[in-house]
């Protein structure tokens, strides 16, 4: 297993770092079950991602217009997620939204920092729940722990699975509008974003994409040097 660990400045800034060191490093494999099914990952063992800045506008990835591709998250996007990420109300067809695990822990979690203080590990907002290992695509976003540290409050966030093009940047986008609401309604200061994943990925139909934007024509992984 290998771990990898980034420091990032601002959100695009994690994702480029994330795509340049996945073509360098990461595990090539054909997937048996999930999503995909039959087609090719390339994914970190493990990779944790320190985000120092994370409110930092814009909040989607930099695609220089000379490059010629299109950016994985439309402007207008992460707004438009966000009542996924917050709320609980579900389309037809959809066994779940983060949001319909998360909206009543947000408000206690609110609740817990301004009446009880900021003292204490317990504001943690769990991501699915026994009987979601059954469903056909469980959730890939299982938790997001707080802290509040030099009145700031700080997000840890853990995705068993994660695609990198699209939705790396789509998540941690509304994942960070979420931040900064929550920090407004408990009095604290924006703060960090420190993100984890046992299966942060791109698949094979983005990988020339990948090496497009990070200038990488012959990365060693994809060229079968890699491990």
């Amino acid at each position: 297993m290998r771990v990898e660990f980034l420091e990032a400045r601002d959100l695009p800034d994690a994702w480029f770092q994330c795509v340049y060191r996945l073509l360098e490093t990461g595990h090539e494999y054909t997937i048996d079950r999930g999503s995909y099914e039959g087609q090719k990952r390339l994914e970190f063992d493990y990779v944790t991602i320190h985000v120092r800045y994370p409110g930092t506008r814009p909040l989607i990835p930099d695609i220089p217009p000379s490059l010629g591709i299109p950016n994985p998250v439309a402007e207008g996007y992460i707004e438009e997620y966000l009542p996924y990420l917050m709320t609980s109300v579900k389309q037809p067809g959809e066994d779940y939204t983060y949001g319909s695990y998360l909206e009543g822990q947000i408000a206690e979690v609110i609740r817990m920092y301004r009446e009880d203080g900021y003292g204490t590990n317990q504001a943690y907002m769990t991501v699915g729940d026994p009987d979601a290992i059954f469903l056909s695509d469980p959730p890939c976003l299982r938790g997001i722990d707080t802290r509040i540290r030099d009145n700031r409050l700080h997000f840890m966030v853990y995705f068993r699975s994660w695609d990198l093009w699209n939705g790396f940047p789509a998540n941690l986008g509304a994942i960070q509008l979420l931040k900064e609401y929550m920090a407004g309604e408990i009095g604290v200061e924006d703060g960090e974003i420190i993100a984890a994943s046992k299966g942060l990925h791109l698949y094979d139909y983005v990988w020339e994409l990948a090496k497009l934007r990070t200038m990488r024509e012959n990365p060693a992984a994809l060229a079968g040097e890699g491990r």
